[in-house]
């Protein structure tokens, strides 16, 4: 079996980005990967303007008990008069700063009666003053490209008045099951048949990274039929992921097929647990994965090897998410004297306390229950016994699956 975190970097490793790109609108930009780095055209904020609801002064022209006329009211949007010595001008929040103004003082620390202020307590000298270009600089780089799009990105974007992006074509993800005993959800089930529950998992998993899923397939388990499916999958994708079919049975056919399209597999069985039957291959440029047919094996293969490959296709700059830590609220066992064991868990944070880790009762890889109640999984080295509040690497669902 190989080791994991070797298997980890050939995955990620096995694709890279296509090379094409495309104009996408900024409204519809949210999850995509930018492909060139986005360089400031305009200052942030482009002038000097007011933090706060109140009035600009020369510090100089304050002294406790000065009173200054209000020379002008100035609203967002408005181009103040330069500030003349011994006066004020009113200004709410964005107000541009009036020319000869150092200082604004808030509304709450003065009084304008008959417009006239006055000031109650002493103000700092440059206080409420946001500066032209303290957020962004012209010519300054405010975003990489690898960056994954978002709402906070898409925020900085429109400051800049961009109106589109230029980011990578979406990864096409081509999916397959396999297995005479599975049948599609919808249909009547015939003894010692079960719902085919990967096809949609799988696909669900590849949307929520952000790419297009191009086809999902089920073939039967004869040569014929996987046969015309890769056909299918080779002219549709640029990564195929497949399950079940890939062990050593009579009718785990998925090997052969992909033999017979001019692949060879590469990666064969990691040690970790649930997952240990994975494979890797390549049909000309295409990456083949070959996940277990078990759903929750399925499911942590994906989460682990698979993402990172993805996010690498995808040609975003961080392909490894966040590997936090927590310890075990109870006593926690690896029976498994060989594989690492990436148990389900739930995290849970108290104030004042490291992450708290609770194992679900039942860690068999048939219980799917499991995986809609879990926040992450943590990894448990081979043959292991920690007592509660040992410490161990968890890999939160919420990051490594988005």
């Amino acid at each position: 079996m190989l080791d994991f975190d070797t298997a980890q970097q050939q995955l990620a490793a096995a694709g890279s980005p296509s090379g094409h790109t495309e104009t996408c609108l900024l409204h519809q930009a949210r999850g995509r990967v930018l492909a060139r780095d986005i360089i400031a055209s305009i200052d942030l904020p482009p002038h000097d303007n007011s933090a706060m609801d109140g009035y600009a002064i020369r510090f100089a022209d304050w002294s406790p008990d000065a009173r200054l006329p209000v020379q002008q009211r100035c609203f967002a949007g408005m181009q103040p008069e330069p500030l003349q010595p011994g006066k004020t001008i009113r200004l709410f929040t964005g107000s541009v700063m009036p020319e000869g103004a150092d200082t604004v003082v808030m509304q709450e620390d003065c009084t304008e009666v008959d417009g006239v202020l006055q000031i109650h307590q002493a103000p700092a000298k440059g206080a409420h003053v946001r500066y032209r270009g303290e957020d962004m600089h012209s010519g300054g780089k405010v975003l990489s490209a690898g960056t994954l799009i978002g709402p906070a990105e898409i925020t900085v974007l429109a400051s800049q008045g961009i109106a589109e992006v230029e980011v990578h074509a979406r990864l096409r993800v081509g999916i397959l099951t396999t297995g005479d005993e599975l049948v599609m959800p919808g249909n009547s089930l015939a003894p010692s048949q079960i719902y085919n529950s990967n096809g949609f998992m799988l696909a669900a998993l590849a949307q929520g990274l952000g790419a297009e899923v191009s086809c999902v397939l089920h073939a039967e388990d004869t040569a014929e039929s996987l046969d015309a499916a890769f056909r299918q999958l080779l002219a549709e994708s640029d990564l195929v992921l497949t399950a079940g079919g890939v062990s050593v049975g009579e009718k785990d056919l998925v090997k052969p097929a992909i033999e017979a399209h001019g692949g060879t597999l590469s990666l064969w069985r990691v040690n970790m647990k649930p997952g240990k039957p994975v494979a890797l291959a390549h049909i000309g440029k295409t990456p083949v994965v070959c996940l277990p047919g078990n759903p929750v094996s399925a499911y942590s293969v994906f989460t682990l090897l698979v993402s990172p490959l993805i996010r690498n296709m995808q040609g975003r700059g961080i392909i490894y998410p966040q590997v936090q830590w927590g310890v075990f609220a109870k006593d926690i066992v690896n029976k498994d004297p060989n594989r690492i064991e990436f148990m389900r868990v739930q995290a849970s944070l108290e104030q004042g306390q490291p992450v708290q880790l609770s194992a679900y009762a039942q860690q068999s890889s048939g219980v799917m229950s499991s995986l809609t109640w879990a926040t992450g999984l943590a990894r448990v080295a081979p043959g292991a016994s920690m007592p509660a509040g040992s410490a161990a690497p968890y890999y939160p669902l919420a990051l490594w699956l988005a």
